[in-house]
């Protein structure tokens, strides 16, 4: 099923949106890569390498709209449609609110929420056209309660979940299906972390989340998954 479709992955450089691109690649899901930093194009060239042929890289910025257009153009130009969009691209910090910079706030609002907002409206259009797309977040799961020095990102999650919710009811009508996937704890570079350490290896591995999304995606198109929530056995978490 997802061998016919074209998938956006942003934030693919590493960690969760490269597994997600290696088990799209499973799939023969035509990829557009993109990432921040050049490393975007090692991930694809990755791909390219173990025989995989249909991907490409692009090197952009979400939180900019001019960015993003260049995410979709490109992603037509190779791919003449788009399928699926999957908003990977996140960055957070945990400190005292009072700690917490106005440059600090603005940025990973830029980053966590309106790069969410510009790439799903960008592909909308092409998605209403075709009468078929599906939009998944990854999210955390801190959108559903929250965390003392988190502020900053919580409200961001918060923000991210009620703006897909939202967007799943206005969409619908098109044969578009928008949901989240909301992790706890995964090994990886998160809040510039390093992936693999000891004190991680009870936690979700980027493979977890990877195959969510696979398992999202394929879902039969009269089937709407709205939210997955994951957690490891070891993470205790409020109930919410």
């Amino acid at each position: 099923m997802l061998n016919d479709q074209v998938a956006i992955i942003t934030g693919a450089s590493r960690g969760i949106g490269r597994e997600i691109a290696q088990q799209f690649s499973k799939e023969s899901t035509k990829l557009s890569l993109v990432g921040r930093s050049e490393d975007i194009h090692k991930a694809a060239q990755e791909l390219k390498s173990s025989g995989f042929e249909h991907v490409i890289s692009i090197q952009a910025d979400v939180s900019k709209e001019e960015d993003v257009q260049k995410i979709v153009d490109e992603t037509l130009s190779a791919y003449g449609k788009i399928d699926i969009l999957v908003n990977n691209a996140g960055v957070g910090f945990f400190k005292p609110t009072e700690e917490v910079t106005a440059d600090e706030w603005k940025k990973i609002f830029e980053v966590n929420v309106q790069g969410v907002f510009l790439c799903s409206k960008a592909v909308l259009p092409h998605m209403k056209e075709q009468k078929f797309g599906t939009i998944i977040t990854i999210s955390s799961d801190v959108a559903r309660y929250t965390i003392p020095n988190g502020s900053a990102y919580v409200a961001t999650k918060y923000a991210v979940q009620g703006f897909c919710g939202s967007l799943a009811q206005e969409v619908r009508e098109y044969g578009i299906r928008v949901g989240t996937i909301n992790p706890g704890m995964v090994d990886t570079y998160f809040a510039d972390s390093k992936q693999g350490l000891p004190e991680k290896e009870d936690w979700l591995k980027v493979e977890d989340i990877a195959k969510s999304v696979i398992y999202m995606a394929s879902a039969p198109k009269h089937m709407l998954i709205d939210e997955i929530k994951i957690h490891p056995f070891a993470q205790d978490y409020p109930i919410a």
